[in-house]
């Protein structure tokens, strides 16, 4: 098991790697410059997709076990998606406990592993944007929007996207 000082030292290296050498679609930093456990993340809506030109802000909580365990990602701006809990958490695959999974929707290697990153994170995030998983979803109504009333789910999106431009 890790201390907290080797999560401490692996969250300040991923935060120096990532203003280094900055990802397209993301920026990243943290809430306090005191805490590494808490970060700040803005997602840009990626192009070709109904989130485009969007600016959504997350809080990424990471455990005092980290990289064992995962972190928790919770979007604060509104976001309408079927993998995203109305509460603003993100609900993707990699962000499980690692091991296998007790409803068996996942395979093990689609979980949560200590080689993932900021990075490989938020570009999971990313791609989650584009294409949404419907099978198992967090938010069952947009799930279903996703689905039969696809009018109803891009109005909904059109306004998260507006609202994340004006918070700018």
């Amino acid at each position: 098991m890790s201390s907290p000082s080797q999560a401490s030292l692996l969250l300040q290296k991923q935060l120096k790697d990532l203003c280094k050498n900055p990802v397209d679609g993301f920026s990243a930093g943290l809430v306090d410059e005191n805490n590494l456990f808490e970060w700040s993340v803005t997602v840009i809506g990626p192009p070709d997709t109904l989130y485009e030109g969007g600016f959504f802000n997350a809080i990424m909580s990471f455990p005092q076990n980290y990289p064992n365990s995962p972190p928790q990602v919770r979007f604060t701006s509104d976001m309408w998606h079927p993998n995203v809990y109305t509460d603003g958490r993100v609900c993707i695959s990699i962000l499980h406990p690692p091991g296998d999974d007790p409803n068996g929707y996942e395979l093990a290697s689609e979980r949560w592993s200590p080689v993932h990153t900021v990075e490989s994170i938020v570009l999971s995030i990313i791609s989650m944007l584009s294409s949404p998983n419907d099978e198992s979803p967090a938010n069952v109504e947009a799930a279903k929007e996703w689905r039969e009333d696809k009018d109803l789910f891009r109005k909904k999106i059109s306004r998260c996207v507006r609202k994340s431009q004006e918070m700018l």
